[in-house]
């Protein structure tokens, strides 16, 4: 009994937060804490967005990476104040933080900036996730949909895919265009000539129906007479590209296409007369 008493203590011994052992196991219980905190705090948030169409994505993913952050900043305040090392190690460095901070701040004024305009961002809402934004970038104006707003940064996706990566503290100040749903995708713009013997409004009729054939009716803007001269007339057929990708494909398919079906509704006589595209 005794043998067993003084292995326990031994145990124990180890275990003890003054020992190294002791130090690295309470440090890996308090990391595996965070994580499951963390992890919980995320199925939470994704749970109550999943539920709640009203909540506020931008908000709810803001609040939880500085919910995330404030898990992670807890569980080190407690492991500290748990290691008598470290408890011992505080009082030390606590003349010295007050210099460190200092030089912290000015060399990441810049990182604090961006983390206080996320915060407003947050608060004033300016934009959403979601939203189509019109931004001045070092190329030019870009066009993109909000993606992600970070403690940091906003990310944009632009319509052809590539990133825009934006500091909080840019985004913030600077004059953002928020075009919402008032965003019209890339168009796609075909020229069709005619003979002035063609039946127009027939062609019309035919090439917004091709059109609609590939991208559906709400997509096909219209097909408008633009011009008529002594030798023919001119349609301008538009439509919306689904993708940003695809408008050259879906352009040289719908050339093909109207070519072939005003060719079989016989617009045009002879090869003089016979519709162009372009």
């Amino acid at each position: 009994m005794t043998e067993i008493e003084h292995g326990e203590h031994n145990v124990l011994s180890y275990l003890h937060p003054d020992s190294l052992v002791g130090a690295m196991a309470y440090l890996v219980l308090f990391v595996i804490a965070a994580m499951i905190l963390s992890r919980a705090l995320r199925a939470a948030v994704h749970a109550a967005m999943t539920r709640s169409g009203h909540l506020d994505r931008t908000t709810v993913s803001f609040l939880q990476q500085i919910g995330t952050a404030m898990i992670w900043v807890v569980m080190l305040i407690l492991y500290a104040h748990l290691i008598p090392v470290l408890r011992s190690m505080g009082t030390a460095l606590l003349a010295g933080a007050s210099v460190a901070s200092v030089v912290i701040g000015l060399a990441a004024q810049s990182t604090l900036g961006n983390l206080v305009a996320g915060v407003s961002i947050t608060i004033y809402r300016p934009f959403r996730l979601g939203d189509t934004l019109q931004v001045a970038a070092p190329t030019g104006t870009e066009i993109g949909v909000v993606d992600v707003i970070s403690l940091g940064y906003t990310t944009l996706r632009a319509a052809d895919g590539h990133l825009i990566v934006l500091p909080n503290s840019i985004a913030a100040s600077s004059v953002t265009i928020n075009l919402n749903s008032t965003f019209a995708p890339g168009t796609i713009s075909i020229t069709i000539r005619l003979s002035r013997a063609a039946d127009i409004e027939a062609a019309r009729s035919l090439a917004i129906a091709v059109a609609a054939e590939q991208v559906g009716e709400k997509s096909v803007a219209g097909c408008y007479l633009t011009k008529v001269d002594g030798t023919g007339a001119t349609l301008d057929l538009r439509l919306a590209a689904p993708e940003f990708k695809g408008r050259d494909t879906l352009r040289s398919l719908l050339l093909d296409k109207l070519a072939k079906r005003f060719n079989d509704a016989k617009f045009g006589g002879g090869e003089t007369d016979s519709p162009a595209f372009s």
